[in-house]
C-alpha cells in the first residue's frame, strides 16, 4: 500500500520545518513537499507601531540574521525621512552600515559551513548521526572547528561595534547610523592580537575554500550532481555589474545566463515579483510576473549573486569567483551544492571589505545622519546573506506603520528548495525496501545547501490557513478549528 515518510524536524537549519514523501506501491516518489510549519506573522503586529521602531522591531524575527533585517528596514525608512535609498545617507552613515553588513555576512556565512554543513562533507551524509555534528568536527576537525568558532567570533565583534551589540542592535536609523567608528575600535580589528584581525581572517577565508574546492576535485559525482537542476537567479548588483551586497539594482537570469529582469528600481518591485500562497505550507511562492507561476520562480542567495553579478570588487575574491565562472564556462551555475562554495568566496570578499572599510577615516566622521522631504512609502532591499530580502512599508501621516511586506530570502528559495527535496528523494528513496536514515539526511542536506531560515519565512499576508486543535489531557480531540 502507498506509504508516507515524514522528516519532523529538518536539523541544522534555523527554525521549524518538515518534509513529507509519498511512495506509491511500487515505492516510486510521488510527492515530496517540505512544509513550513511555523506562524508568526510580524507583517501584521507591527502596524500600528511609529515607523522609526521598525529597524529595532523586525529583527526579533530572527536570532541568525538580525542584521538583514534591522538594514533592510532602515533603508525602507531612509526613504520615509527623506534620505533617499543607498547613496543618500552620509558617508560615515553608508559605510558604518555596510561594515555591519559585512560583519554579518561574514558570521552568518561561517556559522552555516562551518557548524551545519561541514560534518555531511566531512564525514558523510550517511555517517552516524551521533558523529556527524558539529561536536564531531570538533573532536576530529579540532583546527577547523576553532578557526570557524573565531572567524564568526570577529563576525560578530563587528556588528557589536556597530550595531551597539552582537545579536538585536540598534545602530542603524532612519536616515543614518546612531554612531561612528572610533580609533581604538578600528585598530582593534586592523592591528589587534592574532587571530582576530582582519589580514587574519582574509587568509583564513582563502583557506576554507581550498578546502572546499578539494573536497569537490575528489568528491565531483556528488557535488556536481546533487540536486542540480536548471533555473533563473536573481540578485541585487551594482550599477556597473558588480557585486554589491548592500545595494543595487535588480537582476535575474535564465539558467542559460539571458537576463530576463533588466537592473530595475528595487522601488517598483512589485511590478516584476508576485507571490503565491498553497495550501500545505505558511511560506509563500515568489515569482516574476512575465513568466507567471509556473516558469518564473528563482533561486536567490550566494550561488545566485555569482550567477548574476559581472565582477566582484575586491582582488582576491575575483580571482576566486574567476575559478568559479570557469567551471562552468561561463554560464550560470545550476548546482545546489556549489551554493557552499559560492558562499565562501563571499566570505573571502566580505573579509576584503571590512579591511577596506576599517582603512576608511568617513567611519571616524561625526556626521551621521539626513533627512528630507516625508515620504508616504518606502522599500528597502538588502543581499542578505541567504539571499534578496525585500522590506515594504507604508506609513500614515500620524507616522504609524499602515502595512508591512517582507519577502525574505528563504520564501525566495522556497520552490527551488521544493524542487531540490523532491530530486534527491527520487534518486535516494526510490524502489528502496528499507528506509535508512542516511537517505532521509540526503534530503536534508539538499534543504540544508541553501542555509534556510525558516522562522524568518513565515510571514502572512493574505489567504493562509491557520489550523488549531484542542487536546484534553488524554490526548483526546475535543474540538478543531480553521481560520482561512
Amino acid at each position: 500500500m502507498p506509504k508516507k515518510i515524514t522528516i519532523e524536524p529538518v536539523t541544522r537549519v534555523e527554525g521549524h520545518g518538515k518534509v513529507t514523501i509519498h511512495l506509491d506501491d511500487e515505492r516510486n516518489v510521488v510527492q515530496s513537499r517540505l512544509h513550513i510549519v511555523e506562524f508568526r506573522g510580524f507583517e501584521r503586529f507591527i502596524q500600528g507601531r511609529p515607523y522609526w521602531e521598525a529597524p529595532v522591531l523586525v529583527q526579533r524575527l530572527c536570532g541568525i540574521c538580525p542584521v538583514s533585517h534591522h538594514l533592510a528596514a532602515a533603508k525602507a525608512m531612509d526613504v520615509i525621512v527623506g534620505a533617499g535609498t543607498g547613496e543618500g545617507l552620509t558617508p560615515a552613515g553608508e559605510k558604518m552600515r555596510r561594515l555591519m553588513h559585512y560583519g554579518q555576512i561574514f558570521q552568518s556565512h561561517v556559522l552555516h559551513f562551518f557548524h551545519l554543513a561541514s560534518p555531511d562533507l566531512l564525514f558523510g551524509i550517511d555517517a552516524d548521526p551521533m558523529v556527524r555534528n558539529i561536536i564531531g568536527v570538533a573532536m576530529e576537525h579540532k583546527e577547523l572547528a576553532v578557526q570557524g568558532v573565531m572567524m564568526r567570533k570577529f563576525g560578530q565583534e563587528i556588528i557589536e561595534v556597530t550595531a551597539g551589540k552582537k545579536i538585536h542592535g540598534t545602530g542603524a536609523i532612519p536616515g543614518g547610523i546612531n554612531k561612528n567608528l572610533t580609533p581604538e575600535e578600528r585598530d582593534r580589528f586592523l592591528n589587534g592580537a592574532d587571530p582576530l584581525n582582519a589580514g587574519k581572517m582574509i587568509e583564513w577565508a582563502e583557506e576554507a575554500i581550498d578546502f572546499f574546492t578539494s573536497y569537490h576535485a575528489k568528491n565531483k559525482e556528488f557535488i556536481d550532481n546533487f540536486a542540480a537542476f536548471p533555473s533563473a537567479h536573481l540578485s541585487l548588483v551594482r550599477e556597473d555589474g558588480a557585486m554589491d551586497l548592500y545595494h543595487g539594482v535588480l537582476r535575474a537570469v535564465d539558467a542559460n545566463g539571458k537576463v530576463i529582469l533588466h537592473d530595475v528600481d528595487y522601488q517598483d518591485y512589485l511590478d516584476y515579483i508576485a507571490e503565491e500562497v498553497r495550501s500545505w505550507t505558511y511560506m509563500k511562492f515568489p515569482y516574476l510576473k512575465e513568466y507567471g507561476k509556473q516558469t518564473g520562480w528563482y533561486r536567490v542567495g550566494p550561488l545566485a549573486r555569482l550567477n548574476t553579478c559581472d565582477f566582484i570588487p575586491t582582488p582576491r575574491a575575483q580571482k576566486a569567483f574567476e575559478k568559479f565562472r570557469a567551471y562552468t564556462n561561463g554560464k550560470p551555475n545550476n548546482m545546489s551544492m556549489h551554493m557552499h562554495w559560492a558562499r565562501l568566496i563571499e566570505v573571502l570578499h566580505a573579509g576584503e571589505m571590512i579591511k577596506q572599510l576599517l582603512e576608511d577615516p568617513d567611519l571616524q566622521s561625526e556626521d551621521l545622519v539626513v533627512k528630507g522631504e516625508r515620504q508616504p512609502e518606502g522599500v528597502g532591499v538588502i543581499e542578505a546573506p541567504r539571499g534578496t530580502l525585500f522590506h515594504h512599508y507604508r506609513v500614515s501621516e500620524q507616522d504609524q506603520i499602515t502595512m508591512a511586506n517582507l519577502i525574505v530570502s528563504t520564501t525566495n528559495n522556497n520552490e527551488p528548495m521544493n524542487r531540490a527535496v523532491e530530486d534527491v528523494a527520487k534518486k535516494y528513496l526510490t524502489g528502496q525496501e528499507e528506509i535508512k536514515e542516511g537517505m532521509l539526511n540526503a534530503v536534508e542536506v539538499a534543504i540544508r545547501a541553501y542555509d534556510p531560515c525558516l522562522s524568518c519565512a513565515t510571514h502572512a499576508l493574505g489567504k493562509m490557513p491557520l489550523k488549531i486543535t484542542l487536546l484534553d489531557s488524554n490526548g483526546k480531540v475535543l474540538d478543531k478549528k480553521i481560520k482561512s
